[in-house]
């Protein structure tokens, strides 16, 4: 009575998310129902509604849906053997399973799979998932991912079965990864810290050998020079804080000295954005220290760049995308 209240209402329920038996009970005593008098339909609703007021925790309430919530938190080995006892799994039938993974997990089958296998994959996901995932594939391969699925009326079943428990095997589980960051960002923290001859002797190599490797590890470096164009300038005060002042001395003399624009710009936007008294300060005392050896000054600025950095991993400010449109951070 309940839920056919609530379809007549316009409800849009998720029935197929109970299990099938499930289904087929609701449907047979949904059947049963003739006429009701209106007091038996108050009487019902007011039921309902206390029941649900009462419930205190929600809890998957069958094994194979407790699977499901826990695997992600399970270790890998058992989480794998649980998943192997799931009901729709002993049947044969993993589709239900793929249909349930989140779209990052399904998005890789059509990258890396064959096009037919692509287009099994996407015919056997919900419609509102499969047209997500299909917006999200590269337009040449979704073209052809639409083209094959013209060619999978006369696939047999167990071909199809066989497709979904092979690709639940390989895109179920979470992928174990012996890195935590991307080989970009990797590379990027060891130059940052580099001398910049060899930083920039390894970003040429890497230039002439893979260009679009070399771009994204560019872009996961921030040396002293990048301070201008992607740091804010209200977030200056609070990054140079903890800088010890005699590297502040020592980075801003060598910076405003440097033959390098970019590294004289960087020390100008520091100064810019501080207070002036502070500012007026600091270059009396970098001209007072004179000429610095190169070695002292990157060490300097390093530590500099180090306390930016650092206040980005704590998410205490946020860097200036250098690949954003103009307006955008």
């Amino acid at each position: 009575m309940v839920v056919h209240m609530m379809i007549s209402e316009g409800n849009d329920l998720s029935l197929s998310e109970l299990p099938g038996p499930l289904q087929e009970t609701l449907t047979e005593e949904l059947g049963a129902i003739r006429l009701v008098d209106r007091d038996t339909v108050a009487a019902v609703a007011t039921e309902f509604v206390a029941e649900l007021e009462a419930i205190g925790l929600t809890a998957p309430g069958t094994k194979d849906a407790a699977i499901m919530a826990l695997s992600d938190h399970l270790s890998p080995d058992l989480a794998n053997k649980l998943r192997q006892e799931l009901s729709s799994v002993r049947n044969g039938d993993h589709w239900p399973l793929i249909a349930d993974l989140p779209v990052d997990r399904i998005l890789p089958i059509m990258l890396n799979e064959s096009i037919e296998v692509g287009a099994v994959a996407l015919s056997k996901l919900p419609v509102t998932k499969a047209a997500e995932i299909l917006g999200k594939t590269p337009g040449d391969r979704a073209r052809r991912i639409t083209f094959a699925m013209s060619q999978t009326a006369d696939i047999k079943p167990d071909a199809v079965d066989r497709i979904g428990k092979a690709l639940f095997a390989d895109y179920s589980k979470p992928r174990e990864l012996a890195f935590e960051k991307e080989p970009p960002l990797r590379l990027g923290a060891i130059l940052n810290s580099s001398p910049s001859d060899t930083r920039e002797d390894v970003l040429e190599g890497l230039g002439t050998q893979s260009p679009d490797f070399a771009s994204a590890v560019r872009k996961a470096i921030f040396t002293f020079k990048d301070i201008a164009q992607r740091v804010k300038g209200t977030d200056i005060p609070g990054c140079i804080r903890s800088v010890d002042a005699e590297a502040m001395t020592i980075a801003i003399a060598a910076a405003l000295a440097s033959d390098d624009a970019a590294i004289t710009t960087s020390a100008e936007f520091i100064l810019e954005n501080i207070s002036q008294r502070m500012a007026t300060q600091m270059r009396e005392d970098a001209e007072e220290r004179g000429n610095v050896k190169k070695a002292d000054a990157e060490k300097a600025m390093n530590e500099i760049t180090k306390a930016i950095r650092d206040m980005v991993d704590s998410g205490s400010i946020a860097l200036i995308d250098p690949d954003a449109g103009e307006g955008d951070e």
